[in-house]
């Protein structure tokens, strides 16, 4: 029985190259019987395990077991691309994740994968190892590697590919120079879009959206599926991507995104992603300006709708909406509560496999990203394959992935509206309240600084049949230097009392230079921290950290060194379950040369109104925001965005109106400087990667 349990995670370790093949620096073998060998294999099976037996440092042993049925999982190609918005696709992997989840011991998992790998679709089989590793009673405290490491062509310009191989093929280890991969590789400056490239394109950003559905994946056993507030969470995290989006837009001179709600039209915004699939070997499809979405008609992805389906399921989705109700499988009326109804709503339109009707509201998310996907060869009269948008770890790169989720969030909107406004009394916090705050920098008051910084990310792990010995491909990224937040709290009560501190920051006008009504802003209001606080008598000074944010993950864990893991116990823990938030390094806006002026909001909620019972979670807190905990409920009983979450009470035209005694707005100016500033002056932790 084996007890140290990350021996598997080589099998992430150069995903085309077969098993038996020596993993890591360290030169791990997997000492496989001769049966698990692939067929063309078998018959030199001895040359084949002599020929890397000199190269192998030591020996992983598998042990032979009576194998589960591999039919399912074995129907996608090995060659063909995978997407988790095709159903087919989904059966499949969902099957091959329930082959995992349902090995009984350790040593089982682990010789069943070993079989799986040189066999199944090499995507479909990272992405169901993940997300068997991560709910696994067994293996859930292992650090699953970030995708960067293992699939980097799905976050880097192709032809660094090639220079890549070059320097690990002609120069040694130690004398071998990080890779420099130009900001602009996507497009030039003629085209608007490309303006906000950097944050579309960041790798930190597109790693969280695939973690983010690693975590919560749609299809598969309920135990995995079936998390607390699961489909209100798919409604607020995808929200405040957009909330970031339009405000790093109109930081950029852009005006905010513009909902794509006539399907028939043609889209104007061109992707043009030069990546190249290594596993496939072909190049990412474009899609030119002007593009119209077509019905799907693809046999070979058993994909047949048409936009009248989808158009079908929108009416659908929003006369639920406005009748208060939904209608379950069975014909039963369940009724779109204050509560939940935003949960049940956000598992309709995503879709779940917890929607109450998948034959009546369908699959409304899920498929607007394979018609756009499959926008330049709906029929595969062509034999292309999908875009950018029917892959979660790339979609966000496509500046059509915001429109449709504009569109997305519109229709969650829809509902919030139908909701009652927040009283005075659901807002107030009586005794409580806020005399002041302010954000501090060494410098100065009340101003962010943002900048460029460089970091590395090591590619060896993905390059398949190249020496061995890190090479460094390095990326250029906004950065913000650290801040605090300095909050003076009254407390007028006799008793001690504890709060949820609740920060967010918003835009002050639109892109006319025109102040925004609340009804407008708080749909741009970013969560940046939440916490709670004990409240004495009297006046209270409360300091809090940007690097302590509820809503990111440290920089190490988007640009991380993984043979620098901790060993064991909860540090492990945290370390991998950290993997899902959104990046540190994109905390903040990147403002304007000139200063970009925003709003900075700060509310202390009753915590026993807030307050969840469950045991205090011993694993990573530090982004509950958008990731939520794992095997617990989610940590906040509001409505996730509260109070930002509904419409204005009467009388409030601007956020001034909207506040109560325990709330505060200031001015804050974002200045953007247009240099790269080196990592060890940005004053964050060092980590053991190199920087310039």
């Amino acid at each position: 029985m084996s007890t140290d349990k990350s021996g598997i995670l080589y099998l992430f370790d150069r995903p085309a190259e077969p098993v038996y093949v020596p993993k890591g620096e360290d030169k791990v073998a997997f000492d496989i019987p001769a049966a698990y060998l692939p067929d063309r294999y078998r018959p030199v099976a001895t040359q084949v395990f002599n020929r890397f037996g000199e190269d192998t440092d030591s020996k992983l042993q598998v042990k032979q077991i009576t194998l589960p049925d591999l039919t399912i999982p074995m129907q996608l190609g090995r060659h063909q691309p995978f997407s988790l918005f095709i159903p087919a696709h989904r059966r499949i992997a969902t099957r091959l994740i329930d082959i995992f989840m349902g090995m009984r011991t350790y040593d089982d998992f682990l010789s069943v994968a070993v079989y799986c790998r040189d066999r199944v679709n090499p995507n479909m089989f990272i992405y169901a190892l993940s997300v068997a590793i991560l709910h696994r009673p067994d293996t859930k405290d292992l650090p699953v590697p970030p995708l960067t490491e293992v699939f980097p062509d799905k976050y880097m310009d192709s032809s660094i590919f090639s220079r890549a191989k070059e320097e690990a093929n002609l120069v040694p280890e130690g004398a071998r120079v990080p890779i420099e991969i130009p900001r602009d590789y996507t497009a030039s400056d003629l085209d608007d879009e490309h303006r906000v490239a950097y944050w579309r394109e960041d790798i930190g950003i597109n790693l969280h959206h695939w973690h983010w559905h690693l975590v919560y994946p749609f299809e598969g056993d309920m135990r995995i599926v079936n998390k607390d507030r699961r489909g209100e969470l798919f409604y607020y995290m995808h929200e405040q991507i957009m909330a970031r989006y339009n405000c790093e837009r109109l930081c950029n001179r852009l005006g905010r995104v513009k909902r794509l709600l006539n399907w028939r039209e043609p889209i104007p915004e061109a992707y043009f992603p030069k990546l190249d699939s290594l596993v496939a070997s072909r190049t990412w499809p474009a899609r030119h300006s002007g593009a119209v979405l077509r019905d799907i008609n693809r046999q070979v992805d058993e994909l047949d709708f048409d936009i009248q389906d989808l158009e079908r399921w929108r009416d659908r989705i929003y006369e639920a909406i406005h009748t208060g109700s939904v209608i379950n499988a069975r014909g039963e009326r369940i009724p779109l509560t204050e509560k939940d109804g935003i949960n049940v709503l956000g598992n309709i339109m995503e879709a779940s496999v917890l929607s109450p009707n998948q034959n009546l509201y369908g699959d409304l998310h899920n498929f607007g990203h394979v018609a756009i996907s499959y926008i330049h060869d709906p029929d595969h009269r062509y034999l292309e394959t999908f875009g950018v948008m029917g892959d979660s770890a790339t979609a966000m790169r496509d500046p059509v992935f915001y429109r449709w989720h504009a569109f997305v969030d519109d229709v969650f909107q829809e509902h919030k509206n139908t909701l009652p406004q927040y009283t005075v009394q659901q807002l107030d916090f009586p005794g409580v309240e806020i005399a002041d705050i302010k954000v501090m920098t060494d410098r100065q008051q009340n101003v962010l600084n943002t900048f460029w910084t460089k970091s590395d990310v090591d590619l060896s792990r993905g390059l398949d049949f190249t020496p061995r010995g890190a090479v460094l491909a390095r990326f250029t990224h906004l950065n913000h230097a650290d801040f605090t937040y300095k909050i003076v709290v009254n407390n007028r009560n006799n008793g001690i009392l504890n709060g949820t501190v609740r920060i967010f920051i918003g835009p002050k006008e639109d892109e006319r230079g025109l102040p925004f009504t609340f009804r407008q802003q708080k749909n741009f209001m970013i969560e940046m921290d939440k916490f709670t606080t004990i409240l004495r008598p009297g006046q209270n000074v409360i300091e809090r950290k940007s690097t302590e944010s509820a809503v990111t993950i440290p920089f190490e864990r988007t640009f991380r060194n993984l043979s620098e893991r901790p060993g064991g116990g909860s540090t492990l823990q945290q370390f991998n379950f950290c993997g899902c938030g959104w990046p540190h390094h994109m905390l903040v806006p990147k403002g304007s040369k000139e200063g970009f002026p925003m709003e900075l909001f700060v509310m202390v909620s009753d915590y026993k109104d807030d307050a969840v019972v469950q045991d205090e979670p011993s694993s990573c807190k530090e982004a509950v925001s958008y990731c939520g905990l794992r095997d617990k409920k989610y940590p906040d009983a509001r409505a996730m965005g509260y109070p930002f979450d509904r419409q204005p009470r009467p009388g409030v035209e601007n956020l001034a109106q909207f506040l109560t005694g325990n709330m505060a707005v200031t001015e804050v100016t974002i200045r953007f400087s247009d240099t790269v500033v080196p990592r060890s002056r940005s004053g964050s932790t060092s980590n053991n990667l190199a920087f310039t």
